[in-house]
């Protein structure tokens, strides 16, 4: 990689591990594009790019949620009896999800479902609605069923989940605080399964780069992880001073920024 790739990266890598703490979300798929950018000027095969940028964005999430999840946990906010209880059913349908589904999507068809993901994020940014809270926790086989329809989901956008695992668990009457922050440690399992879905049903793809574990390019996880690790306790940190609702708004119209670039890329990958 040129130097000039390096930086990009470790630029998106400081933006995203800041907003994994300050939202408790993974920051992954704010990588996503950027990626594709470096992908495309490295030259790799262009039936492959946007399943690594999701992967590699993915598997960079283990080092943003840990980090976060560190931050989080000295404060208590975290619910670790939750996390543990949801953790099952997100590992299999992490699994299920990142192996057998995404590496059989195309790379139209992986570009428009993504692009459709961000805009429904950022319209959950930008309302900032919270659902009403309306039961208590199902039984355990109803979280581990929704554990996996989550963690499938997940994987195949290469999100953390806070995008439906917070809105459950407010719905589930869990305190907002507690929600956001337990959503980064759900965020660990499903990045973690994620990944290794990703490895295992790409393995010895004909396709893939040097450097690659399957659709993860590990030069660009190394530059992304050294500088997120550092900036997503200042972003855990800033949750509790900053007026989080405002910054949801901004970073739902940068959403939607980029999810007008992953539909150019699904037009081009269509050959529209």
């Amino acid at each position: 990689m040129l130097l000039s790739d390096i930086a990009m990266l470790m630029l998106c890598g400081s933006i995203s591990g800041f907003l994994a703490g300050l939202l408790g979300i993974g920051g992954g798929m704010i990588l996503v594009p950027f990626m594709i950018l470096v992908f495309n000027h490295l030259h790799f095969d262009q039936s492959v790019i946007v399943h690594m940028a999701i992967a590699t964005g993915m598997a960079t999430i283990l080092f943003t949620t840990t980090s976060a999840i560190w931050a989080h946990h000295k404060h208590g906010s975290i619910d670790w009896k939750l996390v543990a209880s949801l953790s099952p059913g997100l590992v299999i349908g992490s699994l299920i999800g990142g192996s057998k589904i995404f590496e059989a999507l195309n790379t139209s068809w992986l570009s428009l479902f993504f692009a459709v993901f961000i805009v429904y994020t950022s319209v959950q940014m930008l309302l900032n609605k919270k659902p009403k809270a309306g039961r208590d926790l199902p039984s355990a086989l109803g979280i581990f069923g929704f554990g996996t329809f989550a963690g499938a989901l997940s994987s195949l956008v290469g999100a953390g989940g806070a995008f439906i695992t917070v809105p459950f668990m407010l719905w589930c009457n869990v305190k907002p605080h507690v929600a956001m922050a337990s959503s980064s440690g759900l965020g660990f399992p499903i990045a973690a399964a994620a990944t290794i879905g990703y490895m295992y049903g790409s393995w010895g793809h004909p396709n893939l780069p040097a450097g690659s574990l399957g659709f993860v390019y590990l030069p660009a996880v190394i530059c992304i992880a050294t500088v997120s690790i550092f900036t997503a306790p200042l972003g855990a940190k800033m949750a509790r001073k900053l007026n989080v609702a405002q910054l949801k708004r901004i970073f739902g119209v940068m959403l939607l920024m980029l999810a007008a670039f992953m539909f150019n890329e699904s037009r081009k990958a269509f050959g529209f």
